[in-house]
């Protein structure tokens, strides 16, 4: 129980600014087992923006309105470290001329063009996906697509090849074939408990195509992962999943 406890802690601690002490002794192994819980971390993080997303709507909000003061909320809840991914990785793929140039840009904390770009279609399309999703089915909806889009990390990390020698994904450490297994059954639990079967298998469904469309982008351009391809590939699932349920519920 206390390393389930240690593990919840050190996810809390990466995922969110929240302000959890990591365990003592906490190292690449014991954050590597902490990947099991990051869909939980995500679920919890969805409902505080379901909340209040449902509370900014009751009180007379128009609805773009509440949807991008929650995406904003998110963002200062987190830390963007996501959103840092996906604009890092658009800078890198879409600028660089090789491996290394590719690396070497997405190390630089600058956005450019192509990263403003990927933030700004990223931020469009789940500000219109979650306005227009009903009331009744926007906690649940971000429930379900922060728990399954944190879920798919554990299995990018797991499968991928690093591509660079230092960085957060190598210091990190590779989650187990037991602990990943453990995050994707728990992402899909929690979705299926918050959505229909249906809706809650085509989120899965959303996810799943997003993280391995992500892995073989960053295989073919860098030769593996990196902490921003792993971020870029929660922001893509995200939004996949957000737009899905939105088509779906309306």
């Amino acid at each position: 129980m206390n390393e389930w406890l240690d593990d919840f802690k050190m996810a809390v601690g990466f995922l969110t600014r929240l302000p959890v002490p990591h365990p003592d002794g906490a190292a690449a192994t014991s954050f590597a087992r902490a990947y099991r819980l990051f869909p939980v971390v995500g679920a919890l993080i969805g409902l505080a923006m379901g909340v209040l997303c449902l509370a900014l709507r009751q009180v007379g909000v128009p609805d773009l309105a509440a949807a991008a003061l929650v995406l904003g909320a998110g963002a200062l809840l987190t830390g963007a470290l996501h959103e840092d991914g996906v604009a890092d990785l658009a800078d890198g793929f879409g600028g660089g001329r090789d491996i290394e140039g590719k690396l070497a840009i997405m190390r630089d904390s600058r956005i450019g063009t192509y990263g403003a770009t990927a933030l700004l279609v990223s931020f469009a399309a789940k500000l219109s996906a979650l306005s227009a999703i009903p009331d009744g089915a926007v906690v649940p909806s971000l429930i379900a697509a922060h728990a399954l889009a944190r879920g798919v990390l554990p299995a990018l990390a797991l499968n991928l090849p690093y591509a660079r020698q230092d960085g957060l994904a190598r210091s990190s450490g590779q989650p187990d074939p037991t602990t990943t297994a453990i995050a994707g059954a728990l992402a899909l639990l929690i979705a299926l408990l918050s959505l229909s079967w249906g809706e809650a298998l085509w989120a899965a469904v959303a996810a799943a195509i997003s993280g391995f469309v992500i892995a073989r982008l960053a295989l073919r351009e860098i030769g593996g992962q990196t902490g921003d391809v792993l971020g870029a590939a929660e922001q893509v699932a995200e939004t996949a999943i957000l737009v899905l349920l939105a088509a779906k519920l309306t």
